[in-house]
């Protein structure tokens, strides 16, 4: 299989496969997405590792448009993907389009 190229859009679920509010973890080469429809119904990608201590942040619990690691609680914006003080560090994030309830992510 062909590696991706940057700025490829890859089809990774229909929108009713996301539950609001339960990350879900896809991987495209090696990238390990945590991808997570909010409340508000918008769908966010963030890499799918806690800088702390690499926790799979896919399962995570979200409230509003933060995810907490499920190792040791530290709180990641899904949007901006930094991490809330008093911790430090950040994730990448990742565009998500939408179309026709198809989701995509720009790697």
């Amino acid at each position: 299989m062909n590696e991706m190229k940057e700025g490829q859009r890859v089809k990774v679920a229909h929108l009713d496969e996301l539950p609001i509010q339960i990350g879900k973890e896809v991987i495209i080469d090696n990238h390990h997405i945590a991808l997570f429809r909010l409340t508000s119904g918008n769908v966010k990608a963030i890499e799918n590792k806690c800088p702390h201590k690499q926790g799979p942040l896919a399962q995570g619990i979200v409230s509003g448009e933060h995810v907490f690691c499920p190792l040791h609680d530290w709180k990641i914006d899904v949007t901006t993907g930094e991490v809330q003080k008093p911790d430090d560090g950040c994730v990448k994030t990742y565009p998500v389009e939408v179309v026709d309830n198809i989701v995509f992510i720009v790697i």
